[in-house]
């Protein structure tokens, strides 16, 4: 298979703003780890590990008796990976350059996660038969994916976070290759001959003023900026990004609204 292209890039600015959504996605994804059953002492295979987060958290959960080992097609990344879990004391993590598609590890995990990865695959099910084959008899396969078809919307009404979030949800659905991945995934595992996977899924809801909701919205658009200029969807004059995130956060507080992020679909089977 030919390698997939991130569609956000690996600039400074992605990498930290990848960081700063791991830190809210830190939970879900650890109920999503917890259910397919990580344990003390486990190995752990990170597909498309990119800045490191989800092989820092399954680290901590496996411990110094367990072994991760997190792949990615980048190195600008990966060195990034490799400093963050020396700062951390995790010696139990490992990170390779390798492609999500082609990996070359012969050896089988526990568990195999990948976290945003199907909607970048072109080939979703191809994918999953390849991440299947690391998994040893009795292990899980888990994935973490962004639900992007679904209605993100603002209770009462704010017209700036309806308008960004729109703006944002047109961005990705014109740059990822897998737009509605997160609700297909049963449709993918089984695809795959896999067993029908253990779906959950949950919201991110926010609306007080320390949210990191407004954050993560105003650099998501501003990573996005150019793809929908490309398509004439939006030009540099559609919504101003300077300020963004004080102005969401504004317009929400006076409002008093409940906004609403993506919904995280997580999904896990046992082969």
């Amino acid at each position: 298979m030919s390698e997939t292209t991130y569609a956000l890039g690996h600039s400074s600015a992605e990498i930290q703003r990848l960081k700063n959504q791991a830190a809210m996605l830190r939970p879900i994804t650890e109920r999503l780890l917890r259910g397919a059953g990580i344990d003390i002492g486990g190995r752990v295979l990170d597909l498309g590990c990119g800045a490191g987060d989800v092989s820092l958290l399954a680290a901590e959960l496996v411990g110094p008796a367990g072994y991760v080992v997190g792949i990615d097609h980048s190195q600008e990344v990966l060195n990034v990976a490799r400093k963050r879990a020396q700062e951390a004391g995790l010696r139990q993590i490992g990170f390779v350059r390798a492609l999500v598609e082609d990996s070359s590890v012969d050896e089988s995990f526990d568990l195999v996660i990948g976290r945003y990865i199907l909607i970048h695959q072109q080939e979703p099910v191809a994918l999953l038969c390849k991440a299947a084959r690391l998994v040893r008899p009795g292990g899980s396969l888990a994935f973490h994916e962004v639900r992007m078809s679904g209605v993100t919307k603002s209770f009462p009404y704010v017209p700036l976070w309806d308008l960004t979030i729109n703006l944002v949800r047109i961005a990705l659905q014109s740059s990822v290759s897998n737009y509605d991945g997160a609700d297909r995934l049963g449709e993918h595992f089984t695809e795959a001959g896999l067993p029908y996977p253990h779906p959950f899924c949950e919201e991110l809801v926010g609306g007080s003023a320390d949210s990191p909701l407004y954050g993560s919205l105003a650099e998501l658009l501003q990573t996005l900026q150019p793809q929908p200029e490309r398509t004439r969807i939006m030009t540099a004059e559609t919504i101003a990004m300077d300020g963004l995130e004080s102005r969401l956060r504004d317009a929400v507080i006076e409002a008093r609204s409940q906004i609403y992020g993506p919904a995280q679909v997580c999904a896990w089977a046992r082969l």
